[in-house]
């Protein structure tokens, strides 16, 4: 059993802030509950997601965008491999990102999404999920910055119009076909600045902690599990971990079975320029050099082999 925090944004965010601090330091997650996100439209965005997945495989794959590095539409089954992985993971997805207007300063980093004609509701629903998605990270990373010592509104301008992305992840049932090695999703970090994540109640979620273990990270139904990614971590000069994770294969019924979970991928802005913050970095320490967002993160999915 580990102490990853389970905090409840129900509190006030002053109350929360040093616990989830403390969680994201120690192990680079947090269990996220009493969040604003209605249950019906998790249960209904979970209907649609299966629907889609269910669809004949030349309909889903008519809706991958060739030369987009998978960032909107459909990516089909083994095509994503983590970083430094043999073998590609066993799952397929699907990305709804940031509708930004024609002429906007940020519009060409973000390219339109599209929609599956054979689901009607699927754009009004995902894009109302998308919303909440942004509702509820803003409210982690306020407590973030006042764990951090920053005004609570400092991370509101660099996420503005930010490149997020959700996506809605179908791990297929297992077959005798699957290549040796290969399990739903291989060791990898999270490039962006935080994750949240539905769905993680279905056993298979497990981080690495520092003692080198894998551990089970079980959120209870409707909760998030939440994790900082490698540009929070960049930003905060290692003090907030972006944690190793994978979604292990399970055993005896559950492998016969598919496995749904809805990621939300929250990012800094693309012209927002990471640089280590002045008290996270000890005299004598050399903090990463700066970056811009959208440079890090062309980096990194050319690592995953997505551009």
């Amino acid at each position: 059993m580990t102490d990853i925090a389970s905090i409840s944004l129900a509190r006030p965010l002053g109350d929360i802030a040093d616990e989830l601090g403390r969680s994201f330091a120690e192990y680079g997650f947090a269990i996220v509950r009493n969040h604003t996100i209605p249950q019906d439209l998790i249960d209904r965005a979970e209907e649609l997601a299966k629907a889609f997945f269910e669809l004949p495989e030349d309909v889903k794959r008519s809706y991958k965008i060739e030369g987009s590095a998978g960032a909107r539409g459909y990516t089909p089954f083994g095509t994503e491999i983590a970083k430094d992985a043999a073998v590609h993971d066993l799952k397929e997805f699907w990305h709804v990102g940031r509708a930004l207007p024609e002429g906007h300063p940020l519009a060409r980093f973000m390219p339109p999404n599209v929609w599956p004609a054979e689901l009607p509701e699927f754009r009004d629903v995902f894009e109302r999920l998308f919303t909440e998605f942004e509702n509820t990270g803003d409210k982690v990373l306020r407590a973030i910055a006042i764990h951090l010592g920053q005004p609570e509104d400092y991370f509101t301008s660099p996420v503005e119009d930010g490149n997020s992305v959700m996506r809605l992840l179908h791990y297929p049932p297992l077959g005798d076909a699957a290549p040796e090695g290969a399990i739903r999703a291989a060791a990898h970090g999270d490039i962006n600045t935080i994750t949240l994540l539905l769905g993680a109640e279905e056993a298979g979620l497990e981080l690495l902690d520092k003692q080198g273990n894998w551990v089970p990270v079980s959120p209870p139904k409707g909760a998030l599990a939440v994790n900082v990614g490698d540009m929070l971590e960049r930003l905060t000069n290692g003090r907030l971990r972006s944690t190793t994770h994978r979604v292990v294969n399970p055993a005896g019924e559950a492998a016969r079975r598919s496995r749904y979970s809805m990621p939300f991928f929250l990012h800094f802005r693309p012209d927002f320029r990471i640089e280590a913050l002045e008290q996270c970095v000890s005299e004598g320490e050399t903090p990463p050099e700066p970056i811009l967002a959208e440079d890090f993160l062309q980096q990194r999915l050319r690592e995953i082999g997505l551009a």
